[in-house]
């Protein structure tokens, strides 16, 4: 789980006092610095395996996007700021971003065709805050991995099972899709991707 430090700040306040050697992973919600817990080893092997193929389709099809390892999220005008488990950036919208070169910072859903968050214990994050925000922002799409299925059933389904949702955004809200077993994910910002959760999912059980 995740630790929370009471003292509310503000973003500025977060960027500064972020350390330059971070071995510890933190994000800041609506004012409040939050620990993030170690990654088990399955959810590093989603991660990975998802940055190499989403990679590999952005050097085949030349696109001018690039995927970071640390940059922030944040949610315009609030004291938040995500650290996405990937991160798919416009290259050619980072000169709009204010806070890019000094604080890898990104705030506009333009720079951000796509978003990943690999679910933990913390699920609530994924399918409420996060998903809020990414929404308000603009970011296209967002994509909800559930490998472990740790969320509610209400997102994913009684008995839980492992999904993938994927939120379109549609006339400024999310359209949700959800993708299990050998259903192939619809991805609007890489249409030419072939790739099912099963696939997505074996990489945490290699």
């Amino acid at each position: 789980m995740t630790q929370a430090i009471p003292k509310l700040i503000t973003f500025e306040e977060f960027a500064d006092w972020l350390p330059d050697n971070r071995r510890v992973r933190y994000e800041l919600h609506k004012g409040q610095i939050v620990e993030m817990a170690q990654p088990v080893g399955e959810h590093e092997d989603v991660k990975g395996f998802l940055t190499i193929k989403l990679s590999a389709s952005i050097d085949r099809l030349n696109l001018p996007y690039s995927i970071p390892n640390q940059a922030i999220v944040r949610p315009p005008e609030k004291d938040s700021g995500y650290l996405p488990d990937v991160l798919v950036l416009n290259r050619a919208n980072l000169v709009n971003e204010e806070l890019w070169k000094k604080q890898s910072t990104v705030s506009l859903g333009a720079s951000i065709p796509l978003v990943i968050e690999v679910v933990s214990t913390n699920w609530r994050d994924d399918y409420y805050l996060k998903y809020a925000d990414y929404e308000e922002m603009g970011i296209p799409e967002y994509w909800i991995v559930d490998y472990a299925a740790l969320g509610g059933r209400n997102f994913i389904g009684n008995p839980k099972q492992p999904t993938i949702t994927v939120c379109n955004l549609v006339d400024e809200e999310y359209q949700i899709s959800k993708f299990r077993d050998n259903d192939r994910i619809i991805s609007q910002t890489f249409p030419e991707l072939n790739l099912t959760p099963n696939q997505i999912f074996q990489a945490a059980v290699i």
